[in-house]
């Protein structure tokens, strides 16, 4: 027995972490370092739950290793519709600019999954909820157009709150222009794989998004146009549980299959030695 006992030692101060060194999963609070986090891909080890991935880190994650040559990558926003609000939408840009490093919410270029070639897009989510305004929307388009001459698939992967609203009617041109380009390329017999991310909704969902020859999922990501309290209160009717989920849609058949994350670029590899036109 020791001479002196050890005093118990109590505090009310919550626990504190470093800023940016630890994240904690939305869906179950389990603390994750960063670190660790990167390695599985932003997939909590402990419920699996599937969080938000930047751009950068999902082409490094599907593409082969020095493949990617980026397009349009200077092409930014403007202020056409002289947009006013708590903030200006010029200043708004030049905050998610700084914030993300990116131009604008998508970055598009020609990649390789296992050797095999494909214009690919890739949506994120944390510049402006990756709504889609004309910068957006031209992307995409000169990414399938590029794709139809080159006559290789289009890979698009989407996360979106939707339409932006600071461009008005020039967001929702968007819808059109980019199903017109992809209706070009289904014309010329060229695959078009769509992979729908937490969480693709309002126009993107009702565009591009969900016209694809094949459509992925993440497991558990929201997929729809309105919302689900839009829906109930227009309808009047109770909505099922694991509505607007990717599980419900592929139930319903709007969503081909649900891929884990980890498996994702094995699959699109795979879905490109089916479909992708023979040299």
């Amino acid at each position: 027995m020791g001479i002196f006992s050890k005093p118990s030692f109590h505090s009310d101060k919550k626990r504190e972490f470093p800023e940016g060194l630890w994240q904690k999963c939305p869906s179950c609070a389990e603390m994750i370092h960063n670190l660790d986090l990167v390695q599985n891909f932003r997939v909590c080890p402990k419920c699996d739950h599937h969080m938000t991935q930047t751009a950068h880190e999902r082409l490094e994650m599907l593409l082969d290793a020095g493949s990617f040559e980026e397009h349009d990558a200077n092409m930014v926003s403007v202020d056409t519709l002289k947009f006013t609000g708590m903030a200006s939408y010029t200043d708004r840009l030049k905050s998610y600019q700084k914030k993300t490093g990116l131009k604008d919410a998508v970055i598009s270029g020609f990649g390789a999954i296992e050797e095999q070639r494909a214009s690919i897009a890739v949506m994120d989510f944390n510049f402006i909820a990756a709504t889609m305004g004309s910068v957006v929307g031209e992307k995409l388009t000169r990414c399938v157009e590029r794709a139809t001459k080159e006559r290789i698939p289009v890979i698009i992967v989407s996360a979106s709150g939707g339409a932006r609203m600071y461009e008005g009617v020039l967001s929702l041109l968007q819808m059109a222009k980019t199903c017109g380009a992809l209706a070009l390329h289904a014309q010329a017999r060229l695959p078009y794989i769509s992979v729908l991310t937490h969480p693709t909704t309002g126009g993107v969902s009702a565009s591009f998004a969900t016209i694809g020859d094949v459509i992925i999922a993440e497991p558990k990501a929201m997929i729809g146009f309105a919302g689900p309290r839009v829906i109930k209160e227009t309808t009047h009717q109770d909505l099922p549980p694991d509505f607007q989920t990717a599980e419900f849609l592929e139930d319903h058949g709007l969503v081909d299959m649900i891929v884990h994350r980890k498996k994702m670029r094995e699959t699109l590899g795979n879905l490109l030695g089916y479909l992708a036109p023979a040299k």
